[in-house]
């Protein structure tokens, strides 16, 4: 495959995971800030950082409110990470590749920017935030759906595969990485109700409430969820399922064109930190200081995969 095709097929799907991403940002956002009988301005100040857009977002807004915020992460087109414009850049990508797309995923992909259009074409009603972020979620999972039930397994997948979960492991850190370093306003809230929600919260974010009380029952522990979203092998956003995944479509790429390349070392070093004994080994390491060294490792990987298959 040429690294043209390669290029625009890992960016298309990048792109579409972090218009998603985005909107559950918000969403953690907006759940979290629900929990505050004062000020709220400490929440959206996280998600700004967590979004990684907090330089940017000072040269336009002054105060980190829920009108600031979304407006900024969802519609803003200066911002290069917001909603608008990772559904624009994801269909250029989508279009520059169409003849690698089956007809079902292309259609989905474009009628997702054409509705997001129209509905981030106006300021946003704080009022309607919450059906919105449904609608964003929903129309990236139609896109998600119609390639993996139409695209053939081959290169074209595995390098899709390979941008959509290098954008969500990022993510899935990122916002774990909010909840217990930024977030929990005093020590005295450990174990609170409070902090129980805040937990709660994080896990509606990533749409893992359910499965996380199929496996943990109702008990809202941070060891429980940070080892859900870090180890848990089958839970789809954590960070063991998309290194696997990422892994599984590069020893596919190694086949298909005979050669290893430098970032399958960097996959099977992340991956041999992630095989801990238990959750506990991180927490006395320190989860922050983890998931910022994975936050690196993740980015090293996306550098490495674009300069050896070409895409720069």
């Amino acid at each position: 495959m040429l690294g043209r095709n390669a290029n625009g097929l890992f960016w298309m799907n990048r792109y579409i995971e972090r218009a998603e991403n985005m909107a559950r940002l918000v969403d953690a956002g907006l759940r979290l800030a629900l929990t505050r009988t004062t000020d709220s301005a400490d929440e959206w100040t996280s998600v700004v950082l967590s979004a990684g857009v907090e330089h940017n977002f000072r040269q336009k807004h002054s105060e980190y409110t829920a009108a600031t915020v979304s407006d900024f992460l969802l519609r803003d087109t200066s911002n290069p990470s917001s909603v608008m414009t990772a559904i624009e850049t994801a269909r250029n990508n989508g279009r520059m590749v169409r003849t690698s797309l089956t007809r079902e995923t292309w259609e989905s992909l474009n009628e997702a920017w054409m509705s997001m259009k129209r509905m981030l074409s106006s300021p946003i009603d704080e009022r309607e935030l919450p059906h919105i972020l449904d609608r964003i979620k929903r129309e990236t999972a139609l896109i998600r759906g119609a390639f993996h039930g139409t695209q053939l397994r081959n290169e074209i997948f595995d390098f899709s595969q390979i941008g959509a979960h290098i954008e969500r492991a990022d993510n899935t850190a990122r916002i774990l990485d909010v909840k217990y370093y930024v977030l929990l306003p005093s020590v005295s809230w450990v174990g609170s109700s409070l902090d129980n929600y805040q937990w709660e919260s994080i896990l509606r974010s990533v749409s893992a409430h359910r499965s996380y009380r199929w496996t943990y029952d109702v008990e809202y522990k941070p060891t429980n969820i940070a080892d859900f979203l870090i180890l848990n092998s089958r839970m789809p956003r954590s960070l063991t399922f998309c290194y696997r995944n990422i892994s599984d479509s590069l020893d596919f790429l190694a086949t298909t064109y005979g050669e290893r390349q430098k970032c399958h070392d960097t996959v099977a070093a992340t991956l041999g930190k992630l095989k801990v004994k238990s959750i506990k080994d991180i927490f006395d390491r320190g989860l922050h200081e983890f998931l910022v060294e994975f936050i690196g490792d993740n980015n090293k990987l996306g550098s490495e995969i674009a300069e050896e298959y070409r895409f720069v």
